[in-house]
């Protein structure tokens, strides 16, 4: 997994919003075991005290549990993921509107925009 990060937010809070990505995305699959604490730690860079937070947060969330001496498993519960992949998508589409409102668009503007870029009419990087 490629563990990128802003100055924006926590770096914990964005570990778990990365992590739920992975869960939902399918890049973690349903049961998987996950990596060890200090194993995910240097792989993305951070401090295992912020990923242990990071993954205890995930476990009160429901989407990762732990199993005494096996270590730490990815929810095998599909509704649960489910769910939180439309979580994200709604934070997703809210923060799009938000930011669409932000540059002077009404909602009938950014509907119209999104249906030509769904039909491929939209602009390109080229077009810049």
């Amino acid at each position: 997994m490629k563990w990128q990060f802003s100055s924006d937010a926590p770096i914990y809070s964005q570990l778990i919003e990365q992590i739920k990505v992975g869960i939902v995305s399918g890049a973690f699959p349903p049961g998987e075991r996950l990596s060890s604490v200090r194993d995910l730690a240097m792989e993305a860079g951070v401090n295992p005290n912020t990923m242990q937070r990071a993954l205890t947060e995930l476990e009160r969330d429901g989407l990762v549990y732990s199993q005494r001496t096996a270590g730490r498993f990815v929810t095998e519960d599909t509704a649960m993921i489910e769910s939180a992949k439309q979580k994200l998508a709604d934070r997703q589409i809210q923060n799009f509107l938000t930011a669409m409102t932000r540059l002077g668009f009404e909602k009938e503007e950014i509907l119209t925009l999104v249906r030509r870029e769904n039909a491929g009419e939209g602009l390109t990087h080229g077009d810049f």
